[in-house]
């Protein structure tokens, strides 16, 4: 049994190695022929191009004939040929004298931006320089006007002071004037009894004027308790009406606070009652008491 198991096994494996193998001899076979089509093509495809360029890109239509003549190369002669300049096949013949052009411009812009930098750098502190002087020039100024301003008020001071000397020394001189005119020629028994007392020469008040302004000053002094007495008194009565008002606002407070709280327990116990009635008068449907009334709430509207 175990032998012929076997062999039916090594018939499966022999019968998938060759399949294996048609398949592999297969595809061989089909690389092969793409390879040799392929190449085909390549050689066919090299073909027409080579074909195209000798039909279609003469050397005669390319950039270096010219184009209004395209047969000058077939008319050109050997000893013509010969006097062409040596060298490579498109080498410049000219390439050292553009290098050298090329580094003198080269030069000549860098010689150009230093001398464009060199004038802008220039530029900027001639710019400075304007400003500091236009600084300076403003810190003179307000120096100047500074000092004409000093002058000016010294000048008024002078000018007050004087007018202030002049008036009282015109005041003196009228003073004078009139002491003169006041005297009396005959000389008085209590001017004479006095000895050294001038008459022009007290300047004090009379008794009348002293009693005057010591009572104008009495006046002034209980003018002034008295609005500092009625001052006070009305910062104490704003006080007081301010802790009248708090006090009066605080009661009304604590007043709304009891009316809502009691109108709080009202609802609430009206909201009860209402369950309790409410709660008496719903039908107990679970317990079969339903009564005719239970039935007459339905059907009583269209919809």
């Amino acid at each position: 049994m175990q032998i012929k198991e076997k062999e039916k096994q090594e018939e499966a494996a022999k019968e998938e190695q060759n399949a294996y193998h048609a398949d592999m001899l297969h595809y061989s076979k089909v690389a092969c022929l793409l390879q040799s089509r392929e190449a085909k093509e390549k050689r066919v495809m090299e073909k027409a191009i080579v074909d195209y360029r000798l039909q279609y890109q003469q050397p005669r239509c390319q950039q270096e004939y010219d184009l209004t003549d395209p047969d000058h190369c077939r008319k050109t002669d050997l000893g013509d040929a010969q006097m062409m300049p040596p060298g490579l096949l498109g080498e410049d013949p000219d390439s050292e004298s553009r290098r050298q052009r090329q580094r003198e411009q080269l030069r000549e812009w860098l010689i150009q931006q230093q001398s464009e930098l060199a004038a802008e750098r220039h530029q900027r502190k001639i710019e400075e320089q304007r400003y500091d002087q236009s600084r300076v020039d403003m810190d003179n100024k307000a120096l100047q006007l500074q000092s004409t301003e000093m002058e000016r008020r010294k000048a008024a001071t002078l000018a007050t002071k004087e007018y202030n000397l002049a008036k009282i020394e015109e005041k003196r001189h009228q003073e004078e004037e009139h002491n003169d005119e006041g005297v009396d020629v005959e000389p008085t028994l209590g001017m004479v009894g006095v000895p050294g007392l001038c008459p022009s020469s007290d300047r004090r008040a009379p008794p009348e004027s002293l009693q005057h302004i010591i009572q104008f000053q009495k006046y002034q002094i209980e003018e002034k308790k008295r609005v500092e007495q009625e001052r006070k008194r009305e910062e104490e009565q704003n006080d007081r009406v301010r802790l009248d008002s708090a006090r009066t606002a605080l009661l009304i407070e604590r007043q709304q606070a009891r009316l809502n709280k009691q109108l709080r327990r009202h609802l609430d116990s009206t909201n009860v009652k209402l369950a309790e009635i409410h709660k008496q008068q719903k039908p107990d449907i679970e317990r079969g008491c339903i009564d005719d009334s239970f039935f007459s709430k339905f059907n009583t509207c269209s919809r």
